[in-house]
Parts: structure tokens; sequence; C-alpha cells
């Protein structure tokens, strides 16, 4: 039998961190920690999906409400008939291929199927502010290969253009959040090309998806807040091209993993991103961006504190986790 610990920690930002729905001050997530009978050890966080209404209390109610359970729990697979995707399942998960990896004396990502992991080049988020700031945050980080560029529905052309004065070499994604029209996406698209944007992520509402039927657009889309999990593809078809799979959302790497086979065989090509957090939630996503085009895995650069063994990042290149951090 499996012992649980579950405790909430929040990771303060390094700056108010602004998108275009809401202004986040720190990143709350909760450590789940499983004991095993022989003293096995395996971690995993869940930052839990902030839009879906989830919190460190909600996730740690659901968890503790099938506590019983859990502790019984001998593979992954029995997390999904216990709980719903999302940021606790998320937690249990993570926690549980950590474990395993401990327990079987094999890395996590050998059991993903892997036969090898490599360095990966995450993209660095800017979060809205001032033109005068994002050009000056962009020419902080003119070395990153891929900048991404929160912007909202109001003057989106003049964020772009203000980071790319700062980093003329970096290619862009741009994230409004849901907070385009469909009209104003087609409008703002062609420029955006110009400007040396190769993806746009989640541009408009979740239900207005079929208003982009029949519709080329020149740059790449990508759903986000639209898939949870497989059954949410069908919605992205022939309107999106790449899917943006977040381990927070799926409820952990099991479901994600599943998912990138899905959305792959369909045709879709693979992002894996966060909800922030620390390098705790960015090791078992490392594993997925090996298969990803592209990685925005960059929780920790957004926040003051990060946990001291994890990740190391030099201008986005994000080496693999510490076998003795997670996954080892």
């Amino acid at each position: 039998m499996l012992k649980i610990e579950v405790r909430e920690r929040r990771w303060p930002m390094r700056e108010p961190f602004a998108i275009s729905r809401t202004v986040h001050y720190d990143q709350p997530t909760i450590l789940v920690t499983l004991t095993d009978e022989a003293g096995f050890v395996g971690r995993g966080e869940g930052c839990g999906v902030m839009y879906a209404g989830e919190t460190p209390e909600t996730m740690i109610s659901q968890i503790r409400a099938v506590e019983r359970e859990l502790i019984k729990v001998r593979d992954r697979d029995g997390l999904a008939a216990l709980l719903p995707g999302g940021g606790a399942r998320c937690a249990l998960d993570c926690a549980l291929w950590d474990l395993e990896a401990r327990r079987n004396r094999q890395p996590a990502w050998r059991t993903a199927g892997l036969y090898g992991v490599q360095s990966v080049h995450t993209a660095h988020t800017i979060g809205i502010r001032s033109l005068e700031d994002y050009e000056a945050t962009a020419s902080r980080l003119r070395e990153y290969q891929t900048l991404k560029i929160k912007v909202a529905a109001d003057a989106p052309l003049d964020a772009v253009r203000a980071v790319r004065r700062g980093a003329p070499n970096s290619r862009f994604i741009v994230d409004p959040n849901q907070a385009w029209s469909v009209d104003q996406l087609k409008a703002l698209a062609p420029v955006l090309v110009d400007l040396g944007v190769v993806l746009l992520e989640q541009p408009i509402r979740v239900g207005d998806e079929t208003r982009l039927d029949g519709y080329a657009c020149p740059i790449a889309l990508c759903a986000d807040e639209l898939i949870n999990d497989g059954s949410d593809l069908a919605l992205a078809l022939s309107r999106f091209q790449v899917v943006n799979i977040k381990l927070d959302k799926t409820g952990g790497l099991t479901e994600a993993l599943r998912l990138a086979d899905q959305a792959a065989a369909m045709g879709f090509e693979l992002m894996v991103g966060c909800m922030s957090g620390s390098s705790l939630s960015m090791a078992p996503a490392f594993i997925l961006a090996q298969r990803c085009a592209y990685i925005d895995l960059d929780g920790p650069l957004l926040q003051s504190e990060d946990w001291p063994d994890g990740l190391s990042y030099q201008n986005g290149l994000i080496q693999p986790p510490k076998p003795d951090f997670w996954g080892g």
C-alpha cells in the first residue's frame, strides 16, 4: 500500500504575469509524495487548470475523497478510474512515473518508449505589458530561438512590432488566450506573417471554431484551451494544425502521451505547454517534448524560485532532468 502526502506550495512569479484574461502574482501548486512499502519515493506536481476553476484546495479535496482507493493503486492506469483529468490526477500520475522509475531502476523516458533524451529549446513567454517594456524585455531575451508573446484584443500588432524591434532574429508564437474574434484573426494574420510569427496559439474563443471552416490561415493555428483529451481532437480537425498538450489538462504524462499518439495519427503537429510551475512540473513534460515541434516549458523562468536541483536552462536550452531529481 502507498503512503500519500499532499500539500500546497506557491511559487512567486518573477514579475506580475499578465495575459488577456488575468494577472498572476504566483503559481499555486500541489506537491504529491508517494512512498511504497520498500521505501521508494516518487514526487509529482500539479498546477491545475485555473480557468476551469481548479485551485490547490479543489485538487487536494479530490485526492482526499478517493484516498482509500488510491493507497491500493499499483500502476498509473488505475488513476483514470478514480479521478478525471486535471491537476490532481496530474500530480499523482507524475509521482507514480517517478516512483516506478526508482522502483524498477529504469528511467522514465525508457518506460515511455524512448531510446534516449536530448536537450530541447523552450520558448520564453513575454506577458502583456507596455510597448516600451515589450521591446526592453525582448531585447534582454534576444538570444532565445523562440519568444511567445501574450497579447489581448487591443493593439496586438503594436505589441508584436515592439518585440520584433527588441529581438530581430527570434521566431514568434503569439498567444491571445481566446481574446480575438475570427474576423480579427483573419485581418491580423497576413501582417503577422511578415513579422515572423510562426504560430498563433488559441486566438479565438472556444466554441467559435466552426467559423474557421474553409479558412486557410497563413500562420499555423494551435488549439490549446479547446483540447483536454483525445475526445476533443475532432473539434480541431481541419481547423487547427497544431495541438498544445499540457499535462495539467490531460491529467498527467500517461494520458498526455496517449493524446500525442492520437493527435499525431490525425496529422496534427505537437506542442507541449505548461501552466507555469516548477521544474517538477517540467520534468515529466520534458519526455513529451522529445516528440514536439513547439516547446513551451518556461515555467521556472517566469518564477523567482525553483527547486535548487531542478532543470538547467541556458538561453532557452533545457538539459534533461537529473536522475535524482525526477524519473531517474
